[in-house]
């Protein structure tokens, strides 16, 4: 996938709908995590909220991908302060078409749910880097370095 453009896709997010083809003219990241207020995705959040100002001024939108709800989204998104929207996938849509659906090992069970992946879409609508079973600390920081050099 990359290199090549993103598929058009329509879901709901916090604060209103949220189409892929909406955002074309602008780079943007969409960072996908397992599942709103567990640890590792609050302090994900947490620095993609701290960090969010210098995405800003670097001209790039900074959406959250989960199959939570959107009323998950809404306390997730109020309870953190995050500045930036949160799209809410139950149905996998767009978790599909960035692959990152994976059977993973819980208390000995196998799961299957999301990868924390991140990937960079540019103005044209095209991917240009992603970031598979991401490591939480540092990692905004690291895609923040990225888009900066775009």
């Amino acid at each position: 996938m990359l290199g090549k453009p993103v598929p058009d896709l329509s879901l709901t997010a916090t604060g209103h709908g949220f189409k892929l083809s909406d955002l074309k003219g602008q780079p943007f990241v969409l960072y996908f995590y397992p599942k709103d207020s567990t640890p590792g995705c609050t302090t994900e959040a947490q620095q993609f909220r701290d960090l969010y100002p210098k995405f800003k001024r670097a001209g790039i939108a900074v959406f959250g991908v989960s199959r939570d709800s959107v009323k998950s989204h809404e306390n997730f998104k109020a309870k953190q302060n995050l500045p930036f929207e949160l799209v809410s996938d139950p149905d996998e849509k767009l978790c599909a078409e960035f692959g990152v659906m994976k059977l993973k090992n819980m208390y000995g069970k196998k799961v299957r749910g999301i990868e924390r992946s991140t990937f960079v879409i540019d103005a044209k609508g095209v991917l240009r880097h992603e970031w598979r079973g991401v490591k939480v600390p540092g990692h905004a920081q690291e895609v923040l370095d990225f888009v900066k050099a775009l």
